[in-house]
C-alpha cells in the first residue's frame, strides 16, 4: 500500500490507472478510523479496481475551534487498518498542501445547509463542501463512497456533485452499528464508561420514533423523543427533527406519502452524536 502527501503525485497515480483502464474507487476520512469506515473501504475494494483512501483533519468544517484540537489523530493505526482492508493507496496532505490560499468560497444548497446539522453547526457544511470538491479534483474517483449516518453530509455531496458536474459516482453504505445499536462513530471513543452504557439509548429511541410513527402525530411523537432523551442524566437533546428524505425539510403535521428520515443528536457531556432512521419503509 502506498502513501502519497502531495497533490500533484496523488492526481497523476489515479489518471494513470485510469488511462490502464483501471476504475478508482476513492474513501474521503479524518481518520481515527473504525469499522464503520472499513466498511466503506471494503465496498469499495469489492467494487472498483483500485481502492484510495484520505485522511486529512479538515480545519474548514470545524465551526468550534476546541473540537478540530480534540479531534483524534490516529494515523500509523489507521494505515495498518487500511492495508489489512486491502486498501491501495493512501493521500494523506498537509493542511498547507489542501489549502495553500485562504479559503474563500461560498456555496448555496438552499436549504439543505440551514436545517438540522446546518442550524447548529453554521458554516460546517461550507467547509465540507469546499475540502470534498478539492479532493475529487485531486483524486479524480469514479466513484466515492460515504456513511449515511452522516445523512445530511451525504445530501450536500450529492448537490455539490450536480453543481459542479462532477463526473463521480457518490455511493452511500448503510449505517454500521455497535452490538448494542449506537452508531460507529470516532466520537464514541470519548465516552465515558458510564456514558457509554446510556448511549444505546439513542438508537433505542429512533426505533421507539419508527414504531410510534405510523399512528402518532409529528410534533406529538418530537415531544415523546425529547422527553425520552431529556429525562436521561447523562443526555440533552440538540435536536430531534422529521424530515423529507430527498429535500431534508422537515415535514408538517400531515404525513407525506413518501419516505420521511428521523434525524437526531445529543450531547452526552461535551460529546455530540448524531444518528438517523427511515420511518416509514
Amino acid at each position: 500500500m502506498e502513501i502519497i502527501n502531495n497533490a500533484a503525485e496523488m492526481h497523476a497515480w489515479s489518471k494513470n490507472r485510469q488511462k490502464e483502464g483501471l476504475i478508482v474507487g476513492f474513501v474521503p476520512t479524518m481518520g481515527a478510523l473504525h469499522k464503520g469506515h472499513i466498511e466503506l473501504v471494503n465496498h469499495s475494494v469489492k467494487e472498483n479496481d483500485v481502492t484510495v483512501c484520505s485522511i486529512f483533519v479538515n480545519p474548514v468544517q470545524f465551526n468550534n475551534p476546541d473540537d478540530l484540537e480534540k479531534y483524534p489523530r490516529t494515523f500509523d493505526q489507521d494505515v495498518a487498518m487500511l492495508r489489512d482492508a486491502a486498501c491501495d493507496l493512501v493521500f494523506y496532505p498537509p493542511v498547507k498542501e489542501m489549502y495553500p490560499e485562504p479559503v474563500t468560497r461560498q456555496y448555496d444548497f438552499g436549504i439543505l445547509d440551514k436545517v438540522m446539522e446546518g442550524r447548529y453547526r453554521p458554516g460546517h457544511f461550507n467547509g465540507v463542501a469546499i475540502v470534498v470538491k478539492k479532493l475529487f479534483d485531486i483524486v479524480v474517483p469514479n466513484r466515492a463512497y460515504f456513511g449515511e449516518k452522516d445523512f445530511q453530509q451525504l445530501a450536500i455531496i450529492r448537490a455539490l456533485a450536480k453543481q459542479e458536474t462532477l463526473d463521480v459516482e457518490i455511493v452511500s453504505c448503510p449505517i454500521v452499528r455497535e452490538p448494542d445499536g449506537l452508531a460507529m462513530s470516532t466520537r464514541n471513543v470519548r465516552l465515558s464508561k458510564v456514558q457509554r452504557v446510556h448511549a444505546s439509548l439513542i438508537y433505542n429511541t429512533l426505533l421507539f420514533a419508527k414504531k410510534m410513527y405510523p399512528h402518532t402525530q409529528p410534533d406529538e411523537l418530537k415531544k415523546e423523543v425529547e422527553q425520552r432523551i431529556n429525562n436521561n442524566p447523562y443526555m440533552q437533546l440538540e435536536y430531534f427533527e422529521i424530515s423529507d428524505t430527498e429535500t431534508l425539510e422537515p415535514i408538517g403535521q400531515v404525513k407525506p406519502p413518501k419516505p420521511v428520515i428521523a434525524c437526531i443528536a445529543v450531547y452526552m457531556g461535551e460529546v455530540r452524536l448524531i444518528d438517523n432512521m427511515i420511518l416509514n419503509l
